[in-house]
């Protein structure tokens, strides 16, 4: 790659890692945020909820990104990312925090098709899953030295801070982009800006490689965020860890994620992209399938989780190059229709995994998922059964 496609990709690494810390903080400083805001635990849950529920507003901002410009929408993130977190700090109750950090988490949901339609404009299909693997390493990078740094601001130095530091560098990120990223060109705002919204949407389910894809990401969201929102609860109950050891494992985790997003930066173009996510929904299936007969001690548990979330970070990052090029001429909207219905799914895994778990344990939430990967799967040949890629466009 040119060298100042390379500083791009440096830069934009930095600002979603921003992004993501923003958003994901949430979850394990939730006792804290409790404390300081002197609300009881659940109100803060209902801030994660409404977090996530900015995605499906972003199914909106895809098609104004094609139409307005991806550096644009790039930048508006990274304001709204400032704007949120400098309302937390500067009224620091329960109502003003709530909204800010939606605020802040919505910056995210309009950055994130933005940076992705970049990368598909301006990286050679060849290389597209290296570069979007190395991109979303930010997103393991959150939990592996975001979320910690933040704990050690929060520790030493009080909540309120961390939210001016969160605002003092989204700050940043939105003047040094423009230095960064070149202006949006006008030249390339052709059919797509000519269409409503609307039909930009109906092509989301008109096209079926890209309806096919939705679904995808649709089914294996579900199949996730019941595993994820029940681990925890599997750990205490079998194994009786502490907080210490839970917190471990989320670590364990985010290295997990790491390691799938690196996997698909080294190795996802050599395989092909349609085999490389269909070798990780197999690999995703049988880890659900076999987790319950693996996670007999904790170790035996922590490693079946880690490959676990080893096969679906390689497949869902190794899909997102894949659907950068499934309509061309309207990336953006592609990829936050993505979103969005993952997003759906993410809520949709959370509720129904506290019932699984009720219903039959680990047992029945695993291989509940295997059997969503599955149609996961089956969506995925589906859609993208004889599809090749435009070399036009």
């Amino acid at each position: 790659m040119k060298s100042p496609l390379v500083r791009q990709i440096i830069a934009v690494m930095f600002f979603r890692l921003l992004l993501n810390t923003g958003r994901r903080f949430v979850y394990p400083f939730a006792p804290a945020l409790s404390r300081g805001l002197a609300v009881p635990l659940a109100a803060i849950t209902s801030i994660i909820a409404a977090s996530q529920m900015t995605s499906l507003l972003g199914v909106f901002s895809g098609p104004l990104a094609d139409r307005i410009g991806y550096r644009f929408m790039m930048r508006t993130g990274l304001a709204l990312l400032a704007v949120g977190m400098l309302l937390c700090g500067l009224l620091p109750t329960y109502w003003p925090v709530f909204i800010g950090l939606v605020i802040a988490s919505f910056g995210k949901t309009i950055f994130d098709p933005a940076i992705q339609a970049f990368i598909g404009r301006n990286v050679p299909f060849a290389r597209r899953g290296r570069v979007i693997g190395a991109v979303e390493t930010a997103w393991a990078g959150s939990t592996l030295i975001g979320i910690p740094a933040l704990g050690l601001i929060i520790e030493q130095l009080g909540l309120n801070t961390s939210f001016y530091v969160l605002a003092f560098l989204g700050a940043t990120g939105f003047l040094l982009i423009s230095r960064v990223i070149p202006p949006d060109e006008p030249a390339s705002q052709t059919t797509q800006e000519k269409r409503s919204l609307a039909a930009s949407l109906k092509q989301l389910v008109r096209i079926r490689p890209a309806a096919g894809m939705l679904a995808f990401g649709f089914w294996i969201s579900i199949a996730n965020d019941s595993l994820f929102v029940v681990y925890g609860a599997w750990f205490e109950q079998d194994f009786l860890v502490s907080l210490v050891t839970l917190g471990f494992s989320t670590v364990a985790i985010g290295a997990a994620e790491l390691l799938g997003e690196s996997t698909t930066a080294l190795f996802a173009d050599r395989l092909g992209l349609k085999r490389a996510v269909i070798c990780g929904l197999c690999l995703a299936m049988c880890a659900y399938l076999l987790l319950p007969f693996i996670g007999r001690t904790l170790p035996l548990a922590m490693i079946g989780m880690f490959c676990v979330f080893l096969a679906f970070e390689f497949t869902i990052v190794t899909s997102f190059s894949l659907s950068t090029e499934l309509m061309p001429a309207a990336r953006a909207t592609m990829m936050s229709g993505f979103y969005a219905t993952a997003g759906v799914g993410r809520m949709i895994g959370v509720l129904i995994g506290g019932l699984l778990w009720s219903y039959g344990g680990i047992t029945a939430v695993a291989w509940s998922s295997a059997g969503f990967t599955l149609l996961g799967l089956v969506s995925f040949v589906w859609g993208l059964h004889g599809w090749r890629r435009d070399e036009q466009s």
